[in-house]
C-alpha cells in the first residue's frame, strides 16, 4: 500500500517518528488556535496574509500553483475565518455587560459551514473525476502537485460518488451552537450536534481515498495523520466540534505544505503508493460501502421520524446529539 524512501536514507524513525511529529503539530496547533480568540485570528488571519506574500514572491518558483492546491487552502483558510467569526463576532450592552446581538444567533451564517464543507469535499471529488478520466490505467509520470504521479481507474469513480454521498448526508445545517465558556474550557468552540461519529468516520474514509487516489505521496501525512488528528480531537478534548478542528488542521497543514512542498515531494521523507489496482478498488469500495451505510441510516432516521434533514436535526434522540448539546 505504501513504499518509504529507504533508498534515500529513511529509517523507521523517518517513516513513523516523522508522521507522529506531524500528527502531534496539528493536534497540537489545533489546541493553541481554538483555545484563545486572539490566537485564531493570528492563525487564520494574520499568518495566511504573510505566507501569501511569501509564496508569490520569494517562493514563486518553488510552492504549488495548481488551481486545486491554492483552492484547497484559500477555501480551508476561508472556513476558519468564518468559523471563528460565528464563535466570537458579539456585541454587548455597554452598561449591563449583556450580550445583545451574536452572529451565531442568525441562520444565514449557520448556512456558511455546511456549505463551505459542502464546497471542500465537492472540489475534491471534481479532481477524483478529473484524474480517473485523464489518466484511465496509466500512471500520468510527474504532474504539478504530484511528483510520483497518479493513476486513474474505476475507484476514481466509486469514490466520487462516496464523495457525493458525504455531501448528501451533511444534515442539521442550522443546529451549530457555540460551547459555553466554563472554568476548564473557554474555547467557545463552534458545536454541531447533529454530526455525529458516524459521519465523520464515513468522511475519514472517503477523504482518505481521495488523497491515495490523487495525490499518493501525500496520503502517509496529508491522508492519515491530518485525519486522525482532527477526529482524535472531536472524540476527546474538543467534542461537538469536528468541524471546526478539521478546518484548523486542514489550513494549517495547507499553509505548511505551500511552504514546504519539498517536505512530501522529494528525499527521505516521501512516502509513495504501490500503484496497485487492487488496493485502489478494495479502498474505494469500503469507502463507498461505508457512505452508503451513513445514507442508508439517514434514510431510516428520515422515516422513522419524520423530520427534514436539512431545515432541523435529525439525530436528537441519540445519546451523543444529546452530549454535545449539553454543553452549548
Amino acid at each position: 500500500m505504501f513504499e518509504f524512501n529507504y533508498a534515500e536514507g529513511a529509517t523507521i524513525f523517518t517513516s513513523w517518528g516523522i508522521w507522529f511529529i506531524v500528527f502531534a503539530s496539528l493536534f497540537i496547533f489545533n489546541e493553541f488556535s481554538r483555545r484563545q480568540k486572539w490566537a485564531g485570528f493570528f492563525s487564520f488571519v494574520i499568518l495566511p496574509i504573510v505566507l501569501t506574500t511569501i509564496w508569490f514572491t520569494v517562493l514563486k518558483d518553488v510552492t504549488y500553483t495548481d488551481w486545486f492546491h491554492l483552492a484547497k487552502v484559500y477555501s480551508a483558510t476561508a472556513g476558519c475565518i468564518g468559523f471563528w467569526c460565528i464563535r466570537h463576532l458579539e456585541k454587548k450592552d455597554k452598561t449591563t455587560g449583556k450580550v445583545i446581538w451574536r452572529l451565531a444567533d442568525k441562520k444565514i451564517a449557520l448556512c456558511f459551514p455546511p456549505l463551505i464543507l459542502a464546497i471542500n469535499i465537492l472540489e475534491a471529488v471534481a479532481r477524483d473525476i478529473q484524474v480517473g478520466s485523464t489518466y484511465w490505467m496509466t500512471n500520468s509520470g510527474a504532474i504539478e502537485g504530484e511528483v510520483v504521479g497518479v493513476m486513474g481507474g474505476a475507484w476514481n469513480y466509486m469514490n466520487a460518488a462516496a464523495g457525493l454521498l458525504n455531501i448528501i448526508t451533511i444534515t442539521g445545517w442550522f443546529g451549530i451552537v457555540i460551547r459555553r465558556e466554563t472554568q476548564k474550557d473557554k474555547s467557545k468552540d463552534m458545536l454541531w450536534p447533529d454530526m455525529l461519529w458516524f459521519w465523520i468516520i464515513a468522511y475519514d474514509a472517503w477523504n482518505f481515498v481521495y488523497t491515495y487516489n490523487c495525490i499518493p505521496t501525500h496520503s502517509w501525512y496529508a491522508g492519515l495523520a491530518l485525519l486522525i488528528a482532527p477526529t482524535l480531537c472531536a472524540f476527546t478534548l474538543g467534542k461537538g466540534a469536528w468541524l471546526q478542528h478539521r478546518a484548523q488542521t486542514l489550513a494549517v497543514w495547507c499553509m505548511f505544505a505551500q511552504t514546504f512542498p519539498s517536505f512530501q515531494d522529494t528525499g527521505k521523507f516521501v512516502v509513495k503508493s504501490t500503484y496497485n489496482p487492487t488496493i485502489y478498488t478494495i479502498l474505494a469500495v469500503l469507502a463507498l460501502g461505508i457512505n452508503i451505510a451513513v445514507f442508508i441510516y439517514m434514510l431510516y432516521k428520515m422515516k422513522k421520524t419524520k423530520r427534514n434533514p436539512y431545515k432541523g436535526e435529525l439525530y436528537t434522540d441519540l445519546d451523543k446529539f444529546k452530549e454535545v448539546k449539553m454543553m452549548s
